[in-house]
């Protein structure tokens, strides 16, 4: 497999799908020998942007970070996965700007299934007011308005999503369809 550096931007709410998705999309990557990182919003929040909280700012900030590694990363011809919130379109849409082969994923899921998947239950305490600012219930998520790719992990299979994006990979030629 051929590809050049680009960044996979997945964002979406909590649950909606996009771990189970980058990790199916790093596997079969690796397997064609693609140079690929993955920067989970989660690690980096714990590795690159400790300290932070979850105001306003400090999300920009961690997702700005995201943004400047994915950059560099696919700039010197990795393909950077990058698989948080992102909740705010303004700084994906700075981070967009600054990144030749920027491919946003929106991993779409409608809340009444979220709520119901969430196995820490953390959507059912931020719906009853006991967690603030939570993505999605009492912080916003701005959806983006035109993503390269959408999936509903409502409706299709993790490898459905993953071949989706897997399509539109090879279509923007970033990656050789012999993968």
């Amino acid at each position: 497999m051929t590809h050049k550096g680009f960044t996979l931007w997945f964002t979406g709410l909590s649950g909606a799908g996009k771990s189970t998705v980058t990790d199916i999309l790093e596997a079969r990557l690796r397997q064609g020998g693609a140079k690929v990182e993955v920067l989970d919003g989660d690690v980096v929040r714990t590795n690159l942007s400790k300290g932070l909280g979850f105001s306003k700012e400090d999300r920009d900030t961690n997702i700005r970070r995201i943004g400047f590694v994915s950059e560099m990363l696919s700039r010197n011809g990795v393909i950077a996965i990058a698989a948080a919130i992102s909740p705010y379109r303004v700084v994906r849409d700075e981070i967009r700007a600054k990144i030749d082969n920027f491919v946003e994923v929106y991993a779409y899921c409608p809340l009444d299934t979220l709520v119901e998947r969430d196995v820490k239950g953390l959507y059912k305490k931020a719906l009853a007011g006991e967690i603030k600012e939570f993505t999605g219930v009492s912080d916003p998520y701005e959806e983006p308005l035109s993503p390269e790719v959408q999936f509903d992990s409502s409706q299709e299979t993790a490898e459905e999503s993953a071949e989706k994006i897997w399509a539109k990979l090879v279509e923007l030629q970033l990656l050789s369809s012999d993968g």
